[in-house]
């Protein structure tokens, strides 16, 4: 399967049933003739596999204007620097995840659980706030910043066709001093994720996630198993 439709306008183009196991769920959002977004990059090994899936998804690489990093673990940014080589989207990210991205700082991109090589890559775009709109074509995205799992930790949604779609990359965790993840500020990020009333949550590692109820008691679940 190179790619999985979640909704009209909305894939996953890579992730562990699509490219690797060690790759995190990649997904797209097309904003129609201004081009698309995509949510994370992947580790980076896979990288071809991901332009393959985003074409055969109808998604040319070409329009792709811009790239948000949920935050800087190298399972979610190894991919940043050869789709930034190769078709110059914007890469945007949390400025406290931000200098990580930059420097390829090894404890902050937790490259000890991967045994990789990473490449720095510039941000572009550096989200300050605890929410923030960027809009590309015919979508409308928030920017919200969840600290907890790391810093900079964002997750983003976005409402498609009467769908609130939430991707909320790696809310599970897990928790690293070394990352600088904070459980109390984790806490209250869920509880701001679960006054979204998300219809679907597009999680990093779990994959998809719907409908309402099952976000809500995905995100509910979690708060129980860290209280």
């Amino acid at each position: 399967m190179p790619f999985l439709k979640v909704w009209d306008g909305v894939f996953m183009v890579g992730g562990p049933e699509l490219t690797s196991m060690e790759d995190c769920c990649i997904y797209a959002v097309d904003g129609g003739s201004e081009g698309f977004v995509l949510i994370d990059s992947g580790l980076g090994l896979t990288y071809n596999s991901v332009v393959e899936n985003l074409m055969d998804a109808g998604l040319n690489p070409k329009r792709l204007k811009v790239i948000i990093a949920t935050h800087c673990h190298v399972d979610h940014v190894g991919g940043l620097s050869k789709f930034k080589r190769d078709y110059s989207p914007t890469i945007a990210a949390h400025e406290l995840d931000a200098e990580a991205i930059e420097t390829g700082d090894p404890k902050r991109l937790g490259l000890e659980l991967y045994g990789v090589a990473y490449e720095p890559c510039k941000v572009d775009l550096k989200f300050k706030g605890s929410e923030e709109s960027l809009r590309v074509g015919d979508v409308e995205l928030t920017v919200l910043h969840i600290p907890g799992h790391t810093p900079g930790s964002i997750a983003v949604y976005a409402d498609v066709y009467g769908q609130r779609m939430l991707f909320g990359q790696d809310i599970h965790g897990p928790f690293n001093p070394e990352w600088g993840s904070n459980l109390e500020e984790w806490r209250r990020s869920i509880e701001k994720l679960l006054q979204l009333d998300a219809d679907v949550l597009l999680e990093g590692h779990f994959g998809v996630i719907q409908p309402a109820r099952a976000v809500r008691d995905f995100l509910r679940d979690y708060l129980e198993i860290m209280s």
